[in-house]
């Protein structure tokens, strides 16, 4: 879509001063894919040159806000990390064309703050942060659970720049379990789960996303009984955090969401080298 507001479009790389109607343009999926009638001018970040994806020497692994999902998707299926399957998995969760992976970023599906952005769902399912930069040069970083405050609800202040997210060393070393709710076989996700198995101490900790107006995650240091799962989403997630939408009802998702964390809870009880994707429609999950 022509956004026929925009008088101009500046290189990132040529600092200015920010002004109202400005934005940043990274992959420009969103951006070009309605009326942005507030718009004056993008800023493109195309140019900066930040490597897609980098290695902390702590182990760690910081993926810049400009990495496409083709990026990240390739990097997933070569890592040998045991949580590189959920990389594929979210990616996978987008359901896009080619096309809108060779183009959508990292930073563009946080930035979105949508309830069902995958990228939103690995982040905080792997205990990721996210950098962000004010336009004085000031730099700040928060949990991705604290980033996303709702659906579409971020915290950034006026023309501050998510530039990259880290995830933790220790979190590419759990086992992980991945599963997905939908409406439809191919329809957007109205639930998406995550849970997380540490191997070093025996902790677990389960992300529930898409279901919930923002991300939220439970860990627990000892094993948890399923009632003690179910517990703690209940306690904690209010009744105008399940999402509402055509893709499913608030009663639905919160339904979807419990019965896929046990699932889950279940599924990594038992040691195995191996994760599952596994992803339910309406009329799977009524049988």
């Amino acid at each position: 879509m022509d956004l026929n507001t925009v008088i101009d479009v500046r290189d990132a790389r040529r600092r200015e001063p920010w002004r109202p109607g400005d934005a940043w343009l990274g992959g420009g999926t969103y951006l070009f894919s309605e009326p942005q009638p507030h718009l004056r001018r993008l800023v493109d970040l195309s140019r900066m040159g930040w490597p897609p994806l980098t290695w902390q020497p702590d182990g760690s692994l910081d993926i810049a806000a400009t990495c496409t999902i083709t990026e990240l998707s390739r990097f997933g299926r070569s890592l040998s990390a045991p949580a590189a399957p959920l990389v594929e998995q979210c990616c996978r969760a987008f359901l896009a064309s080619f096309k809108i992976w060779n183009m959508a970023t990292v930073g563009g599906n946080l930035c979105n703050g949508l309830p069902a952005g995958p990228i939103i769902s690995l982040a905080a399912g792997l205990d990721g942060t996210v950098l962000l930069q004010g336009q004085d040069g000031a730099t700040r970083r928060l949990a991705v659970t604290e980033f996303i405050r709702g659906a579409g609800v971020k915290d950034l202040c006026e023309g501050e720049l998510l530039r990259s997210v880290r995830i933790p060393a220790r979190s590419l070393e759990c086992r992980t379990a991945f599963r997905q709710a939908s409406l439809y076989g191919l329809g957007r996700s109205a639930a998406l789960i995550i849970g997380a198995a540490d191997p070093r101490d025996g902790s677990f900790a389960i992300t529930v996303t898409a279901a919930t107006t923002r991300p939220f995650r439970f860990w627990f240091p000892l094993w948890p009984t399923a009632a003690e799962v179910r517990a703690a989403i209940d306690d904690t997630v209010r009744p105008d955090e399940w999402f509402d939408d055509i893709h499913g009802a608030p009663a639905w998702r919160r339904h979807m969401a419990l019965h896929l964390a046990e699932q889950i809870r279940v599924e990594l009880t038992r040691p195995t080298r191996h994760t599952r994707h596994t992803r339910h429609t309406l009329e799977e999950a009524s049988r």
